[in-house]
């Protein structure tokens, strides 16, 4: 070799470029996805939550007690608040009103009508549903339903 010659150029690279960087490629596909489900189910939570404040907002009687959910601040994209994700979602407790005595009278005597039709499987089962048909009766002949 001389001095006025130059080097031979490299050789071209043989192997595809996505070949060549197999591990780059799969590192964005998977934080794409990851990122695309973040985003549906943060969007899909937000509006089950808008459709469900809407639906009691409109249903509840001012009777009845219910435990109050504090308002929701807006959080921008780049504010995130982990507790949404760590701890779930409170849904107002509904006190309802209590069952007639003559309704459960009639819910007793069908559940031991359903408890005569039980064939047991075993002496221990048989005993078991015997004294559940007791209790039953003894519902049945007292003049008065104890409230629970």
């Amino acid at each position: 070799m001389t001095m006025n010659e130059a080097p031979p150029p490299p050789p071209p690279p043989t192997a595809l470029p996505m070949k060549r960087f197999k591990f780059v490629w799969r590192f964005l596909l998977l934080s794409n996805l990851a990122l695309g489900a973040f985003l549906f189910a943060r969007a899909k939570r937000r509006d089950s939550m808008e459709i469900h404040k809407k639906k009691t907002a409109h249903r509840l009687p001012k009777a009845k007690a219910t435990v109050e959910v504090p308002p929701e601040l807006p959080t921008s994209s780049m504010d995130l608040n982990y507790d949404d994700f760590l701890f779930p979602i409170t849904m107002p407790v509904e006190v309802r009103a209590p069952i007639p005595e003559e309704q459960q009278r009639e819910v007793f005597k069908w559940l031991l009508e359903e408890k005569r039709k039980v064939k047991p499987k075993d002496a221990m089962e048989k005993k078991q549903i015997d004294e559940e048909k007791d209790i039953l009766k003894q519902f049945l002949r007292a003049k008065s339903i104890p409230k629970f």
